[in-house]
């Protein structure tokens, strides 16, 4: 058990049947009545960010988030195919479970999996992923870094704008946090 006195942005606790994580908080005490933890709550089972207030000191149930390196083996319809590199034992997630990492992933990618009470709850992508352009309009001469934008496909179905001068075949570093061009590998 932890106290609400004792939140800070990224902890992760159970309250009401729900695993939530800490994204905000806010110790109050007003000149008049009781303390109290007022708190912005991430529900991992839905995504779902919710504002809450707690009573100063009151208790909720710590949850002990493990995380696994696993490999992306392969997709099969809507279910995913991962790794464990350690012991490795396959499991499979559908497309709900892995969220917006699908379309940063291809084949034998390495990502970490969130796991509480031998479940997978969700994965983490790295922060940049290198995935190659499959369509683009053409570049023309002349065109420059600082010239402007236009939409690219990667390999993954992904949509990103980039300079100007990226060509069908290029390898591009994408931020997996924003969906954003960092550079050409």
């Amino acid at each position: 058990m932890i106290s609400t006195n004792d939140f800070h942005t990224g902890l992760t606790f159970e309250f009401e049947g729900q695993l939530y994580e800490v994204v905000e908080f806010q110790h109050v005490k007003p000149g008049k009545g009781a303390a109290f933890v007022r708190s912005k709550i991430k529900n991992l089972n839905s995504g779902a960010v919710t504002e809450r207030t707690f009573r100063a000191g009151e208790k909720v149930k710590r949850a002990h988030l493990d995380r696994k390196e696993m490999s992306y083996l392969y997709r099969s319809s809507d279910q995913f195919c991962l790794m464990d590199l350690t012991t490795y034992e396959q499991i499979t997630l559908s497309e709900k479970e892995m969220g917006e990492a699908i379309k940063y992933l291809k084949e034998n990618d390495t990502l970490t999996a969130v796991v509480y009470e031998e479940n997978v709850i969700g994965v983490e992508l790295p922060v940049t992923v290198e995935l190659a352009v499959v369509e683009t309009e053409p570049g023309v001469k002349g065109d420059t870094a600082s010239g402007g934008n236009k939409p690219a496909v990667v390999e993954t179905g992904l949509t990103v704008q980039v300079p100007l001068f990226i060509s069908i075949g290029d390898v591009l570093r994408i931020d997996t946090r924003s969906g954003a061009y960092i550079e050409r590998v």
